[in-house]
């Protein structure tokens, strides 16, 4: 039961209390696909410049993860640079240069195409949409979206997500595509759209799950060291569709504690820079910490 990822493969310069990196491994395709390969078999696709250094695929290769739909284009690898401030949820965007990225135009290697779960990460609607039309019969397939996609591109923005069991998407992006200030009629807005699934990201306050079940509440792991966030909520979501797909199962139950494993990945991701974490992490040690997840909520 693999899992296809599709999204961007990065390189980052990160600022923050803790210190500062440049040209780090970074992506929405890169943070979800490592976070889901410790739970199910990963396909991975984006697309890298010439200059992406072969040391970072050779980390996403040694998770297992797939990387046929990787492909390699003439020019520059996206970058991306920003800075933290003192509290961490507060984030300044210094430059954003797409490179090849600006002409990704995803094609889905012929052995991705019966994948039974799809994660579409945050990239055009359009684009994701041209990916679900490419998988023949997806069990779940999930999207991430953003403020600039709900402001510049509704209508592309609706049929996709008219197509989605899932969408994740953050408090204040809710409000905006919905109107609502509530986070309850929010979701409940949403889900009229399509998806029957919708789980809200609240930053440091977790996350809910809407669905048929009705509404869970998933809190943030608390943590003593935070060195950078960026990337928790992609891990969040690989946390999330690799529980799904290593369970097979999208029972109310399932989809909660594949919750609770998107909340595991992602306090594990902010503990240090980049992918930094995963590489020495073990799944005893995700195992451990979803027990401590137990302890937490149990009452």
């Amino acid at each position: 039961m693999g899992l296809v990822v599709v999204g961007s493969v990065a390189l980052d310069d990160i600022e923050a209390p803790a210190g500062s990196v440049k040209s780090v491994l970074g992506g929405a395709a890169s943070y979800c696909s490592v976070a889901s390969s410790y739970f199910v078999r990963t396909q991975a696709v984006g697309v890298t410049g010439d200059d992406f250094p072969q040391e970072h695929l050779d980390f996403l290769a040694s998770r297992g993860i797939d990387l046929a739909g990787v492909t390699r284009a003439q020019g520059r690898t996206f970058r991306w640079g920003g800075r933290y401030h003192a509290s961490l949820n507060q984030r300044d965007t210094l430059f954003t240069e797409l490179g090849v990225f600006e002409r990704f135009d995803p094609v889905l290697p012929p052995e991705y195409l019966d994948a039974e779960w799809v994660f579409l990460a945050n990239i055009h609607p359009r684009l994701q949409l041209g990916v679900l039309e490419q998988v023949r019969a997806p069990r779940f397939s999930a999207m991430d979206t953003m403020n600039f996609w709900i402001e510049g591109s509704r209508a592309e923005l609706e049929k996709t997500l008219a197509r989605v069991a899932g969408l994740v998407i953050n408090d204040d992006e809710a409000r905006q595509l919905t109107g609502e200030s509530n986070l309850v009629r929010a979701a409940d807005a949403i889900r009229a759209l399509g998806p029957t699934t919708v789980i809200v990201k609240r930053g440091e306050h977790g996350a809910l799950l809407f669905d048929e079940a009705g509404v869970f509440a998933a809190p943030a792991f608390p943590l003593r060291e935070v060195q950078d966030p960026t990337g928790a909520g992609d891990s969040f979501a690989g946390g999330f569709m690799g529980s799904l797909a290593a369970g097979g199962s999208l029972t109310p139950d399932a989809l909660r504690r594949a919750v609770i494993h998107w909340s595991v990945l992602a306090s594990f991701c902010v503990e240090r820079f980049s992918l930094d974490r995963f590489r020495t992490l073990t799944r005893a040690e995700i195992d451990e910490r979803f027990e401590q997840f137990r302890r937490l909520t149990r009452f």
